[in-house]
């Protein structure tokens, strides 16, 4: 996400500059244009930083109680909430990367002053953390159509102790994935010396094509889980609809989809603008001024989204399940010194998630 070259009025160059947990499109010198823009004003960048401070602070504390009530609560340690007390942990570290972010890609994105080793490895842990909760994300889905679609196979299938494992293996395969950006990352001096640096893709990951291996691997991390959703939604509302609700069982179990349906709506939402705006900034590499801007504009709002889609499900996990609020309540209780209102009863969790 281009968003250092926001605030320095220059024209596209050759800078291959990341975005928060993607890797971005860069041109090649040749591509630079004639023209430059008008900077974002000091206003612009002042709202984006309080919108991102204020997605810090419910983040945190959201991912925080999240990853407390699963492991403080036993009764919340279904295989659904071990999914996402592993998604909080990675939306977590996400978060806590976001003041570098703020600060060396919105405000003073040159010279870099933390060394080779913390560029590298903040990128690092970004891209994992990203490729985690997609990963994450469609795993759930799967084991929900068993569960809806598949129930006695998923009896079989579905455990505990094979979830936690799942999820082991899921976040090997999300390090595995992000392991080239130790190989396209580095600091860079500029050209005109002065100890101008940046932290940003290396001469070497454009011109050995491996840049844009790693573009085809964010594509695909994206548009595979967007059609494997698509189709498994697809068919647990379709199970779930055209069968009459018999049981509690079966209300717990469309409450249960509504709420995931509500998390993959809100990976889409917060992860397309990305790619439209990737798309767009490849598209007017040496075009018009006016395209330049917009898809600049696009960067600007994909990186406040890429830190939304961190720090929403905690929200929409409050907002839809009854048994999430109680844990968090009884969590929160339980921790306020003589504190003296009486314990809450788990009258919700056997029907609603």
């Amino acid at each position: 996400m281009d968003v250092s070259a926001l605030g320095s009025g220059s024209s596209c160059s050759e800078d291959c500059v990341l975005g928060s947990g993607c890797l971005e499109d860069c041109g090649n010198q040749s591509d630079q244009t004639d023209w430059e823009w008008e900077d974002f004003s000091g206003a612009e960048l002042v709202c984006v930083t309080a919108v991102c401070v204020l997605l810090l602070a419910l983040g945190i504390t959201g991912n925080m109680l999240t990853i407390l009530v699963v492991w403080l609560r036993p009764h919340l340690r279904s295989t659904t909430y071990l999914y996402l007390s592993s998604m909080a942990v990675s939306d977590l570290l996400i978060l806590l990367l976001m003041p570098l972010d703020l600060y060396y890609k919105l405000w003073r994105f040159q010279p870099w002053d933390l060394g080779d080793a913390v560029c590298k490895l903040s990128v690092f842990i970004s891209e994992s953390c990203t490729y985690s909760s997609i990963l994450h994300i469609t795993a759930l889905s799967l084991e929900r159509y068993l569960a809806v679609c598949r129930p006695l196979t998923a009896k079989t299938l579905v455990t505990r102790t094979r979830v936690r494992t799942l999820i082991g293996c899921l976040w090997v395969v999300a390090v595995i994935s992000a392991g080239p950006v130790f190989a396209i990352v580095g600091v860079e001096e500029l050209g005109g010396g002065e100890g101008e640096s940046e932290c940003r893709c290396t001469d070497y990951a454009v011109s050995s094509g491996l840049l844009g291996a790693m573009m085809w691997l964010s594509n695909l991390y994206f548009l595979v889980p967007l059609g494997i959703l698509g189709v498994v939604y697809g068919l647990i509302g379709r199970k779930l609809w055209l069968r009459p609700q018999r049981s509690s069982r079966d209300r717990a179990q469309r409450h249960t989809i509504k709420m995931l349906g509500m998390i993959v709506l809100a990976f889409v939402l917060c992860w397309l603008p990305f790619h439209v705006g990737r798309t767009l900034f490849s598209m007017t590499l040496g075009s018009s001024a006016d395209m330049y801007y917009i898809s600049q504009y696009f960067n600007l709002v994909s990186f406040v989204l890429f830190y939304l889609s961190a720090a929403v499900n905690p929200i929409l996990y409050n907002t839809m399940s009854a048994r999430y609020r109680h844990a968090v309540r009884s969590l929160l209780r339980s921790h306020t010194p003589r504190s003296h209102h009486p314990p809450l009863t788990p009258q919700h969790s056997t029907t609603t998630l």
